[in-house]
């Protein structure tokens, strides 16, 4: 549910029929609002524009293009939207490229079903998703800009930002790190989401494939 009671909108995007239908069936068992399917870039524009999803879940190969395009053009017919790139392990460059776009961020597809709801839920409330390995890499960007002299001004991490930064590089969950520092889950993916801001806006793409080539998202 929102945060007025309704239930939220989603649209579903991806080429596979049978995953398409697994998924919207999936989240409307858990009380979404499935107003539309897509199997493409120019069909998910097209209906984006009419149904306004609140998060609209995005497969990274279509039908006539890839997720990055697709995501681009919805947020453009529907600026309110925000989007949840579902990923396969190998289409990391892909995923970044959807990021650059404007994507909230990304599950694998591997995840659960109960994880997906919460990815959704998250997304709709505008909270950033990403899996532990992405995230992560902010640290190492952080270290980066930190040794570069030359480069632009240092952003001012907090000490709680820098801990729980440390925690993620390490692949654990919010969850987890909630656990370990007795905080909220909340208030760790908070924490994430300033630093992201701090570190990342206008610029996630770069920041993310300098640390996936130095390894530092390992």
């Amino acid at each position: 549910m929102g945060a007025d009671g309704t239930a939220i909108t989603v649209m579903v995007v991806d080429d596979h029929p049978i995953w398409r239908d697994a998924v919207a069936r999936d989240l409307a068992d858990d009380g979404f609002q499935v107003v539309a399917t897509a199997d493409g870039v120019g069909a998910a524009a097209r209906r984006a524009a009419v149904v306004r999803p609140a998060v609209v879940v995005m497969d990274m190969r279509l039908a006539d293009g890839d997720g990055a395009q697709a995501t681009a053009q919805v947020l453009a017919v529907s600026p309110s939207s925000r989007v949840l790139v579902l990923s396969a392990s190998d289409e990391r460059d892909d995923v970044l490229e959807a990021v650059k776009a404007g994507a909230s961020g990304y599950l694998v597809k591997s995840a659960s079903k109960q994880e997906l709801a919460e990815a959704v839920r998250a997304t709709a409330q505008g909270r950033a998703v990403f899996t532990p390995g992405l995230a992560g890499l902010v640290l190492g960007e952080y270290r980066r800009i930190a040794r570069d002299e030359t480069g632009p001004a240092q952003p001012s991490l907090t000490e709680r930002e820098t801990e729980i930064l440390r925690h993620v590089a390490k692949g654990l969950t919010a969850k987890q790190i909630a656990a370990r520092l007795s905080l909220s889950h909340r208030t760790v993916e908070n924490h994430v989401q300033a630093t992201f801001r701090k570190l990342q806006v206008g610029n996630r793409v770069e920041l993310a494939r300098y640390a996936i080539e130095h390894g530092l998202d390992e």
